[in-house]
């Protein structure tokens, strides 16, 4: 965390005190001048860590008053362009690692249509599977453009948020992008990995994920059963 830049430092070191709970819904956070004083930082420098926080719903800024703690949001289902593990959120949930992290050459991501900085570059590609309360639930297939990813395929990827790890290492942060949905059969490949019977109806998302680096996208592939859970999302 020390390769980020201090606002990041500040913003990553308060969200993490407000998800384990050292600040809850109601609470104060120190005043400025007091965080400026703890970080060595400039008061724009705390103000923009501050601005993330706000984004991103863990706090609420009040002129005169300073910044109410939210806590941290909730978890608002697979639907929605958030990591597989916060959408899933549960004591139960574990990561499977079918494929490490290799890099291969690709033309295509998802059926999404690649830059030629994308062709050129190759693509970090693995797999996992997501197992909740012992029951295969998620094949996560990811592919990831090489590009300003130093020694991504040395990085342990079970029971890890991709997200957090990108923000947090490298920089990058979620702001958006487009999904796909489809209903399908369970295949031989889906079968061994879901453990469902031929035919059993899977949820598809194909899914190209915005970032805050200029193009720079996250291509994801999603296969869910849910004949146990319900999916969910805000909108």
């Amino acid at each position: 965390m020390k390769d980020l830049p201090l606002y990041k430092q500040i913003y990553e070191t308060l969200r993490r005190e407000i998800a384990d709970g050292k600040y809850v819904a109601g609470d104060m956070l120190p005043s400025e001048n007091a965080m400026c004083a703890e970080y060595g930082a400039t008061r724009p420098t705390v103000r923009k860590a501050l601005d993330l926080l706000t984004a991103e719903g863990f706090i609420v800024r009040r002129q005169g008053k300073g910044s109410i703690v939210k806590g941290a949001p909730k978890s608002i289902g697979i639907l929605s362009l958030q990591s597989t593990t916060s959408a899933m959120s549960d004591d139960g949930l574990r990561t499977e690692i079918v494929l490490r992290p290799e890099l291969r050459h690709w033309t295509e991501a998802m059926n999404f249509p690649l830059s030629q900085e994308e062709k050129a570059a190759g693509c970090i590609y693995f797999e996992r599977v997501r197992v909740l309360h012992d029951e295969p639930v998620i094949l996560d297939i990811t592919m990831l453009p090489n590009i300003g990813l130093p020694r991504f395929t040395a990085n342990n990827m079970e029971d890890a948020s991709l997200f957090d790890l990108l923000r947090t290492k490298y920089g990058i942060t979620v702001t958006g992008g487009v999904q796909y949905f489809f209903a399908i059969g369970a295949d031989k490949r889906l079968r061994s990995y879901l453990k469902v019977r031929p035919g059993h109806p899977v949820l598809q998302l194909n899914r190209r994920i915005e970032t805050s680096r200029p193009g720079f996208y996250i291509y994801s592939q999603i296969f869910c059963v849910t004949g146990s859970y319900t999916l969910s999302g805000t909108f």
